[in-house]
């Protein structure tokens, strides 16, 4: 009874770490772990002791007898990541090296103290790599009152394994040494120069938060958006609670053809009632209630055998929606299936092969895959009212555009063609790449290290990768923080302003509504109450209601006080 590893998978590479056998790859040592799509279990050589299992930070792994009908196709996928048996057991005696915790030199200063800016996943992996040592001080600033960045808002809200990493943050977030300031920002209530006059490194994890935007004409209509902005607005982001969303057409388009624009075509063509059992946010689910969408397509410049949707995801998708094909696009992945070599392609175009056609009547809202479609314009004066296509001729591989137009018809267009990082105030960007210029972490100023900065996750690397990649990526960072402080590359913060109570005077001078770690909790209490039974959390989704929240979290006890103080 071999155990399986299923679509939520994150990556963050745990499992691997604690299987005896070695039988989980790629490990974060091997080539291609950062981009794989997802972990895979090899069924000869497990053991099926179940430690993956509670390794695992999202639940993605499950013996095979007990998967959902919808996960069997995993079965294969991840038998098929090994080579054939062929009478020998893989090789499992070479366990994958552990990465060892950074090792703190102490000083007599006081504590290595780091601030970390941004609260998602990157950052909470590094405040969990450096609170591995004793003594380390490490203070998060968000600007939202509410932490875990693109798990909370960017994860749809169907996918609540995913979220389940947020549980591991918790446990970081109540480690000896981990302080919140919530609802502070960085660049804005407090400087960079500040943060580093009051802490040895300040480490920047905030992500690649600007969408890449289309520049044809009408994109500036109303019914034109992102991908990842409808993903905001259906998770309750409060800065995109009021995004004008109209559904009042049947047909949405999607230009681009990763996963997050298969998040948001799943979610319009969901039934509402299964997603009110989720943490969708309460104007998303009632705009979906009145919804008019019969058909969301997803379009994409090049053919299927480029399709930038991971293997996993699309399994997911086929086995919730209805999903269809023109026969033109069946006759693509016909062609390309004929001569795809690499397992995983060939597993994807295999499942786009058998998706019925269009013609095909369809009793509920669809999605519908077209490729070698490049947009050309917006069509509408006002708004939105279709989207102008030329059409890409020749095979996926050899193609050039051709003087065919193609039309559809539609109420809503959305772009999901990538992300890119914006500068930060005080640190230099490479305006090219969208990411701050680093060595492995180190932030670079005209090509030399730039005293006491780092980054980490896609502000570091570009966004690549998972929620779990940033495991292996803010990892890096923090040994190389920890091996400068260490050589004494890095500056002790003044005396006056080593004392936590310092930089707390500093940031409640200018925030006052700061939220700290019992605010986030009283934040998370309430709404999980407010989910009841059937829901896991009803989310606030104005600031104003967060604060009102947060201010309910109880005083801190005796014992608390006396301990701040000793820190004081």
């Amino acid at each position: 009874m071999p155990h399986v590893i299923t679509q939520p998978c994150c990556s963050d590479g745990s499992c691997v770490y604690a299987c005896p056998v070695n039988c989980i790859h790629p490990s974060p040592d091997e080539p291609g772990f950062a981009t794989a799509e997802m972990l895979y279990i090899d069924p000869v050589a497990c053991v099926d002791c179940g430690a993956c299992v509670s390794a695992c930070p999202v639940g993605a792994i499950a013996p095979d007898t007990r998967l959902e009908p919808e996960q069997l196709p995993f079965i294969e996928l991840n038998a098929s990541f090994y080579p054939k048996p062929d009478g020998k057991l893989p090789p499992t005696s070479k366990l994958a090296p552990v990465l060892e915790a950074p090792l703190v030199r102490p000083r007599s200063g006081g504590p290595l103290t780091v601030a970390i800016v941004g609260s998602g996943p990157a950052a909470m992996y590094a405040a969990d790599e450096l609170l591995t040592q004793r003594g380390v001080r490490v203070n998060v600033f968000e600007r939202l009152p509410t932490p875990y960045g693109l798990v909370r808002a960017g994860v749809a809200p169907d996918h609540q394994s995913t979220k389940r990493v947020t549980k591991l943050f918790d446990k970081v977030t109540a480690l000896p040494g981990f302080t919140f300031y919530l609802n502070v920002d960085v660049g804005s209530d407090v400087t960079h120069a500040e943060l580093l006059a009051h802490h040895h490194a300040v480490l920047y994890a905030v992500g690649a938060p600007n969408d890449r935007r289309l520049d044809i004409e009408g994109m500036d209509l109303a019914g034109t958006g992102t991908a990842t902005e409808m993903v905001a607005w259906i998770n309750g982001h409060p800065e995109f609670t009021d995004l004008p969303v109209d559904l009042t057409h049947e047909r949405v388009v999607i230009v681009g053809n990763g996963n997050v624009a298969l998040d948001v075509a799943r979610i319009l063509t969901t039934d509402p009632d299964v997603l009110a059992r989720t943490d969708i946010s309460d104007h998303a689910l009632a705009t979906l209630r009145d919804s008019k969408v019969a058909e969301v397509v997803i379009a994409a410049r090049r053919g299927p055998v480029h399709s930038a949707f991971t293997l996993p995801e699309l399994i997911g998708l086929t086995s919730a929606c209805d999903v269809v094909l023109d026969g033109g696009d069946h006759d693509l992945v016909i062609g390309d299936l004929a001569t795809a070599t690499d397992p995983l392609t060939r597993s994807k175009l295999e499942i786009l092969s058998k998706l019925a056609d269009s013609s095909t009547p369809s009793a509920r809202p669809r999605i519908r895959f077209a490729y070698q479609l490049t947009p050309r314009r917006i069509l509408g004066e006002e708004r939105v009212q279709g989207v102008e296509f030329t059409v890409t001729g020749g095979t996926s591989r050899l193609r050039g555009r051709t003087d065919e137009v193609r039309r559809l018809d539609a109420g809503m267009v959305l772009t999901s063609i990538g992300y890119r990082g914006k500068p930060i105030r005080d640190l230099p960007f490479d305006d090219a790449a969208g990411v701050v210029p680093n060595d492995d972490g180190r932030v670079l100023d005209a090509g030399r290290p730039m005293r006491g900065s780092y980054v980490a996750g896609w502000i570091k690397r570009g966004p690549t990768g998972f929620i779990g990649t940033n495991k292996s990526c803010a990892g890096e960072t923090v040994h190389n923080l920890v091996d400068d402080y260490n050589a004494g590359l890095l500056a002790d913060p003044g005396k006056d302003r080593a004392k936590p109570a310092a930089l707390d005077k500093l940031v409640r001078r200018r925030r006052p509504d700061v939220v700290d770690a019992a605010g986030w909790r009283a934040i998370d209490t309430a709404e999980i109450a407010r989910g009841g039974d059937e829901r896991p959390r009803d989310k606030f989704t104005t600031v104003a209601d967060m604060l009102a929240a947060a201010a309910d979290a109880p005083a801190p006890s005796m014992r608390d006080r006396v301990l701040a103080g000793l820190r004081r």
